[in-house]
């Protein structure tokens, strides 16, 4: 009976070590999407820092004109298309459009939206109120620079396309090898959340727009036979 006792005692003991294991196991197996899903629940309120910062000159959004007609210098030294561009100026409140689509031709922005930068890995963490900006694999930021946006791809994600992005710059040069595409999601929004943030927890260096903006610059990519600038920066 004593034996019987011990054994089953044994086998329980035996049961909760391979169950920890296994708890540890998955933990680690899934960290990435346990430290999405905390990033996610990350409040999206306007801190008093925040509005501190957007009331200092030096964080004055850059001018989309003084910045497109920059664009325009370099795509046409670069044989880039010369309708468009695309513009994303991180600088800006994460809850109001920081994505833009320009045109070289009526000199305006044609299409505008929200977009979602990197919330970063151990050591590379953003926040909306500090973005961390890096080149470095497996690190989930946002990467700063100009960039060739390449092949139309299939994606798992909002409506199911992607574009490749070539960085050209060290800023970005990593990218295609980082992965790093244009793509959507169904939780960006359509309209701008200000003075609410962003939700962080959308992007893994992507940048990410909502599925109604990528319908639209789906069709616009489509049509060029050059390949379209995109250029990412952040108070510069």
């Amino acid at each position: 009976m004593c034996a019987r006792r011990s054994c089953l005692r044994k086998g329980i003991i035996t049961l909760l070590i391979l169950l920890f294991i296994s708890l540890l196991g998955s933990a680690f197996y899934f960290r990435d999407r346990l430290w999405l899903v905390i990033k996610y629940f990350e409040s999206g309120e306007q801190s008093p820092i925040a509005l501190e910062k957007e009331r200092d000159p030096q964080y004055s959004p850059i001018n989309l004109e003084v910045r497109a007609a920059e664009a325009y210098q370099y795509a046409q030294a670069h044989d880039f298309d010369l309708e468009h561009a695309i513009l994303i100026d991180y600088g800006r409140h994460s809850g109001k459009n920081r994505f833009f689509v320009w045109n070289f031709v009526e000199n305006r922005v044609e299409i505008a939206s929200l977009v979602a930068h990197g919330y970063g890995n151990k050591g590379f963490e953003s926040s909306n109120q500090a973005i961390t900006f890096s080149n470095t694999p497996n690190s989930y930021a946002s990467s700063l620079g100009k960039y060739r946006i390449g092949a139309r791809a299939p994606s798992q994600w909002g409506i199911n396309i992607h574009y490749k992005m070539h960085g050209l710059e060290p800023t970005n040069d990593k990218a295609f090898e980082r992965y790093i595409v244009l793509h959507s999601f169904e939780m960006i929004p359509e309209e701008e959340q200000y003075p609410a943030y962003l939700p962080m927890g959308f992007s893994q260096g992507c940048p990410v727009i909502d599925n109604s903006t990528m319908r639209q610059v789906d069709q616009l990519l489509q049509r060029k036979e050059k390949p379209v600038l995109l250029w990412a920066y952040y108070l510069e």
